[in-house]
């Protein structure tokens, strides 16, 4: 039962409880009305005064009446307000009963997507070891090839040398021939040789006792794709080598300008080249980290010289035999090789990196220029630094000895040519045009086979030409549209080559 039925009934008993004592009251003062109808003068004043007691009293009942009204309406509003308050949370009872409802459906989804996560983990797991056992047998596959593999090498390096003995042997057996023959014929093969300038062998031939000053382009060649960084002639001859960016080692005649022969199987770009005294081999500096030594008659590679840690920049073969060769690359080290049995035979470690360097006439020391403008002079037998001198502010780019072996020039990127004495390492000489400017760290120039011309290439694309007597410059080439990268003479006497960083070779007469 509500509280507004209980309020309604409460206050329907209260009336009922006043009319009945109104009743009872009236009932009781019946008698009192009938004697006052009496004329009874006497007990008048008595009743009337009673009569204004029971008319205070039904005001009072009165007003109690209006004062249980007031509250029963009071008490009606309460209880509608009561009523909306309970409506309300039954309401809001339902609302959240909804939302319990829901959020036990997403328990029970998620407790269902995470059962589902659980077995994917797991698979996931079991894959995992499965991989990993799989991993363990290659690995226990891998060491075992590698294993097997060192010890092939190991047969293979044996058999090698077992084979370069008895090339060894051969050319030993060869060469002895060879001097036999020699002694046999000296008189009539001896040569007369007038400041280092040698004169071709055959009789009648004409005698290249000095270099003409080159002006005109005989040859424009397009030689290789990407840039051609090294040329140089064999000796005591016409033919041209040169090696690219395209991998490429290729052989021009210089008297028709037209392709002679290629060699392949350089890994990298060639960025120096080196050619025995007897013209027979040719060996390739590449950035591959690699020395390449051909046959120059086969083209075929003899020996592939590994060692070097970073590209190698420069190569040199000693001018009194064919079996020694001095490399130098950026992973500050030169080293000296035995091309016999294909081997390095002794490394020098330095601070700074060697950009080029050169055997003296004697085969027992070398020239090398490096990134800190120092020239130095090292014994390749001890690997000892014999001397040094700052010949320039900047890096050197090339190194080029005389033909008598006394002189060296050297050319830096601070733009200067210098001549030293290799005795005393005193200057000779310097040279200097304005515009002549060196376009990397393996710019080459280069010295006349007779010693009286210094040739060096720009990165405008000109070429110099001084005279080491008068000390200034007398021509001026220009043919390249390109910096050019390396100039190189002939033993003959001419001509003077020259290549561009796009790849072209002029030849210069």
């Amino acid at each position: 039962m509500s509280q507004e039925v209980v309020a309604r009934e409460a206050i329907k008993h209260a009336l009922k409880a006043l009319k009945k004592r109104h009743l009872l009251e009236e009932g009781a003062h019946a008698p009192a009305y009938i004697a006052l109808s009496r004329p009874i003068i006497s007990q008048g004043s008595e009743w009337k005064e009673k009569a204004e007691n029971l008319e205070v009293e039904l005001q009072q009942c009165y007003k109690a009446q209006s004062r249980l009204s007031e509250q029963l309406v009071v008490e009606v509003a309460e209880s509608r307000a009561l009523k909306a308050s309970l409506q309300e949370k039954e309401t809001a009872v339902a609302e959240l009963e909804k939302e319990l409802t829901q959020s036990r459906d997403e328990c029970s989804q998620l407790k269902t997507d995470l059962e589902e996560k659980i077995r994917a983990m797991e698979l996931l797991m079991s894959e995992h070891q499965e991989l990993k056992a799989q991993l363990e047998q290659l690995t226990i596959k891998a060491k075992n090839a590698e294993a097997e593999n060192k010890m092939l090498v190991d047969r293979w390096m044996l058999q090698k040398m077992q084979d370069a003995e008895r090339l060894n042997e051969a050319n030993a057996l060869y060469e002895d021939m060879i001097e036999r023959l020699k002694a046999r014929g000296l008189e009539k093969l001896a040569r007369e040789q007038v400041d280092g300038i040698v004169r071709r062998s055959e009789e009648g031939a004409e005698f290249f006792a000095e270099s003409t000053t080159p002006s005109v382009c005989k040859h424009r060649i397009n030689a290789h794709e990407g840039g051609c960084a090294s040329i140089l002639f064999e000796n005591n001859s016409g033919k041209l080598i040169s090696g690219g960016q395209d991998r490429l080692i290729k052989m021009w005649d210089t008297s028709t300008g037209s392709l002679s022969n290629s060699h392949f199987g350089c890994l990298g770009s060639v960025l120096d080249l080196a050619i025995t005294h007897d013209n027979r081999f040719i060996i390739a500096a590449s950035s591959s980290n690699n020395l390449f030594v051909w046959d120059a008659n086969s083209g075929r590679v003899r020996h592939t010289l590994t060692g070097h840690t970073d590209k190698v920049c420069a190569v040199d073969v000693s001018k009194v035999s064919s079996r020694h060769v001095v490399s130098a690359a950026y992973d500050r080290t030169i080293k000296v090789w035995d091309l016999q049995k294909g081997y390095c035979t002794n490394t020098i470690i330095f601070h700074s990196n060697c950009n080029a360097l050169c055997f003296s006439s004697d085969g027992l020391t070398v020239c090398s220029g490096h990134a800190d403008g120092n020239l130095r002079l090292w014994d390749i037998q001890t690997g000892k630094l014999l001397s040094e001198v700052a010949a320039h502010s900047l890096a050197i780019t090339s190194i080029s000895l005389s033909r008598n072996g006394n002189v060296v020039l050297t050319s830096g990127r601070d733009n200067l040519h210098n001549l030293f004495d290799i005795r005393s390492l005193e200057v000779c000489g310097t040279f200097r045009a304005t515009g002549n400017r060196m376009a990397s760290n393996w710019s080459r120039s280069c010295i006349s086979p007779d010693d009286n011309y210094i040739a060096a290439g720009s990165v405008d694309g000109s070429i110099c030409i001084w005279s080491i007597s008068k000390g200034d410059i007398v021509s001026t080439l220009k043919e390249h549209t390109a910096p050019v990268l390396s100039c190189t003479w002939s033993g003959l006497g001419k001509p003077l080559a020259s290549a561009d960083k796009n790849g072209i070779v002029c030849t210069w007469t």
